[in-house]
């Protein structure tokens, strides 16, 4: 069969007439879905796992049950009133220009564009010297296949920049091809390099480019375990079974993770080395002498630490080492370990996420989830604080070292992405694109309160909502988390929200423990035995929502997706009183076989796994929404999407999952498994079937919420 999955979608639902009569609900009949006797023994406790042949993506079996399930969502979407018309309204407010900062390469300046309804974004281009009113098609990813599932993902040019090495995905898969591209006439000039997975594209001066991936798994692609990640080194005009592998070939050099950087100054190659999402070792090779060997900067994954840039032998690294905010230190690369390490920018109680562009050195400070960024020369020394065009989040302040400009954008939950232009030497910035949407962000406001989670810790949260909005506990409202993985919630605007929000929908975003907005500590406060912080974080707030009369059990949604989907489930278990809706995607759902599939085993930092003791056992048991579906309970109406492509999160959660569900929800709330073709765990997927997702998420929510038609008609304008 095909592998399954739907993109991390932000939702927003729509609001109801004042005096909606609610709807009437019926009963689903759902697909018949076959038991097995598997059993599982942990630590002498055998679990039971009835619904194991839905791992095997492989079997007509598993196709046959995918096709019946859609085909019961689908009827059932199909019988919602509104669904055209929001999918007509995300079209309507979709359709603008969306065009990416400028970024020099060789003779060309590039930029990415979509008219508005592309599929995926086009890849512009303009000889630097002539001006963007010369602008031309660069590479079109829309042409690679007709209904766009073919995405582009890296794009990286040679020091020169005459020849260009870019990498594809197919229906949302991990696995990438890469193709090389003489700039200057856009041929290929060599055969396809295949089977890349978790991979940059680092050129080496003109001569080649290294690159990632693990031996092509037997069987099937798609849930097969990946777990020895190699970096190797593509020279050009040579064929990929001649490729240097550089790193990762040996059992010593066994890590799931490996990547390789080049500096700018093409001096240096780092390699980072990690066994999970979290921690890695770090390595250099000097590019300059032929035979050189590997210098160790780190032997251990203590830290997450990498080669910000380096001045000579000067080395520039940003680590979080002794510093769960991070910090910058200075090293010299003939002795690079961390006792020879000097403090550049100290740690501060902010988190930092550091930059270089125009010969300084710019750093973003996450205060509360909201951005500040500063400049600093190479000595380190202040240079000024930068001055952003609002509360939100900035994004780039990158370039290379001889520019004199950059570009950087900044948005929240009412602005519109906006690129602008910065002065590196002057630091002054002007307003370079604003995009031209049917949104007016001044009839909305974003605020940002504090409530306290069970074990008294407090914890930000940014509602988003029309302005006049009356509280009355009756505001449909999307609570949306994540929670995890280092991960942080900043603000940004989104066409969906913006869809909600002209509604009069409430849309809420706390930023959990387990997450990265207070630095590594409240990352580990959200992991292993203390996840279910995170899941306590979470009903705090919908909590919150409902005592402070912004909405009620019946008007709140919750949605997640990934480990995000993982927190919607395991609340949904906990708590199934607490809303009306739940909208899991792409969850991560059986906390006891996660780390079997593909690269699952690299998630251990954060979970821990049913193999490492009889605690941890009993503790993933405890909260694992697959394994915590009772008999006799009302679960709240619940629309689970994922899609056949998801090699990272593998469908097979979302699939058994659901026919728990499906088996013991008690009432009448539906349980629907929503199964998008040929899409991934997210990146990459098409317009076209995002917007009919979003449609489909937003009908399910207000439907089941009890409203039978809009609150107003979707096709009309915002009202200003």
């Amino acid at each position: 069969m095909k592998k399954l999955i739907i993109p991390i979608v932000i939702g927003l639902t729509v609001v109801a007439c004042k005096e909606e009569p609610k709807k009437e609900t019926t009963a689903l009949t759902y697909p018949e879905t076959k038991k097995v006797d598997t059993v599982d023994t942990y630590f002498g406790t055998e679990v039971k796992d009835p619904y194991r042949w839905l791992e095997d993506d492989m079997s007509e079996e598993t196709a046959d049950w995918v096709q019946r399930e859609n085909k019961t969502t689908y009827g059932y979407l199909e019988n919602i009133p509104y669904r055209d018309a929001l999918k007509e309204r995300l079209s309507t407010l979709w359709n603008y220009e969306k065009v990416g900062p400028p970024f020099k390469e060789g003779d060309y300046t590039y930029f990415y564009k979509n008219d508005g309804l592309q599929n995926q974004y086009v890849v512009y281009r303009y000889k630097t010297e002539e001006g963007p009113s010369n602008a031309e098609v660069f590479l079109d990813p829309n042409t690679f296949t007709d209904d766009g599932t073919i995405s582009l993902d890296n794009l990286s040019f040679s020091e020169d920049g005459k020849t260009s090495a870019y990498s594809i995905s197919e229906g949302g898969s991990d696995w990438r091809k890469v193709l090389v591209m003489n700039v200057e006439d856009r041929e290929i000039v060599e055969d396809t390099l295949v089977d890349i997975k978790f991979s940059g594209l680092s050129w080496k001066g003109n001569e080649g480019f290294y690159y990632s991936s693990y031996d092509k798994p037997k069987g099937s692609e798609l849930s097969a375990k990946t777990d020895q990640h190699k970096l190797y080194y593509h020279k050009l005009g040579t064929s990929q079974k001649e490729d240097e592998l550089i790193f990762g070939g040996t059992e010593a050099e066994k890590h799931r993770y490996v990547g390789g950087s080049v500096s700018e100054d093409n001096r240096y190659l780092t390699i980072s080395a990690s066994t999970s999402t979290s921690g890695n070792k770090l390595f250099l090779k000097d590019l300059t002498k032929p035979d050189s060997k590997l210098v160790t900067i780190l032997d251990n994954t203590d830290s997450d630490t990498y080669l910000l840039d380096n001045d000579g032998s000067k080395l520039y690294l940003v680590t979080n080492l002794n510093a769960p905010n991070k910090k910058i230190v200075t090293v010299d690369a003939s002795n690079p370990t961390p006792e020879n390490w000097k403090d550049f920018i100290p740690e501060t109680e902010n988190v930092l996420s550091p930059s270089r562009g125009g010969g300084y050195f710019f750093t973003k400070y996450m205060v509360d989830a909201v951005s500040k960024v500063s400049q600093y020369d190479y000595d380190g020394n202040k240079i000024r604080d930068i001055e952003l065009p609002g509360v939100g989040s900035a994004g780039g302040f990158g370039a290379k070292k001889d520019e004199k400009e950059l570009y950087y954008s900044f948005t929240n939950y009412v602005t519109p992405g906006s690129i602008y232009k910065f002065d590196i030497e002057e630091g002054t910035s002007e307003l370079y694109r604003k995009p031209e949407i049917d949104f007016n962000p001044e009839s909305y406001e974003s605020k940002q309160i504090f409530y306290t989670s069970k074990d008294g810790t407090k914890i930000p949260m940014i509602i988003t909502h029309k302005k006049g909005l009356e509280l009355n506990g009756k505001n449909p409202t999307i609570l949306y988390g994540y929670g995890g993985f280092n991960i942080s919630l900043t603000p940004s605007f989104s066409i969906t929200n913006a869809v909600w929000m002209e509604q009069g929908g409430i849309y809420a975003v706390p930023n959990l423990r387990g997450g990265g907005e207070y630095g590594k500590e409240w990352h580990k406060a959200g992991t292993k035995m203390k996840k279910q912080n995170v899941f306590d974080d979470f009903i705090a707030a919908a909590e919150y929502l409902i005592e402070n009369n912004y909405t009620s059990k019946d008007y709140l949604a919750i949605r997640g997706g990934s480990n995000g989907g993982l927190l919607v489930g395991a609340t949904m278990t906990q708590r199934p009183d607490l809303m009306k809706v739940a909208l899991p995607s792409v969850g991560v759902l059986d906390m006891l076989r996660y780390h079997t599939f593909t690269a699952g085993a690299g998630w251990a930092y954060d979970y821990g796994t049913a193999e490492d003791s009889k605690e941890m056992f009993e503790y993933l048991k405890g909260y694992s929404p697959l394994h915590n579906v009772k008999d006799g309970v009302e679960y709240p109406a619940t629309m689970i999407t994922t899609g056949d492509h998801d090699d990272r999160v593998v469908p097979a959660h979302s699939f058994k999952f659901a026919a728990e569900l499906q088996e013991h929800q008690s009432g009448s709330n539906p349980v629907l498994i929503r199964i998008e073709t040929d899409a991934g765990h997210g990146a990459g997927t098409p317009v076209s079937k995002t917007i009919d997702q979003y449609a489909d998420i937003f009908g399910f929510t207000l439907y089941n919420m009890g409203y039978e038609v809009l609150p107003e008609k979707v096709n009309e304008k915002i009202k200003k």
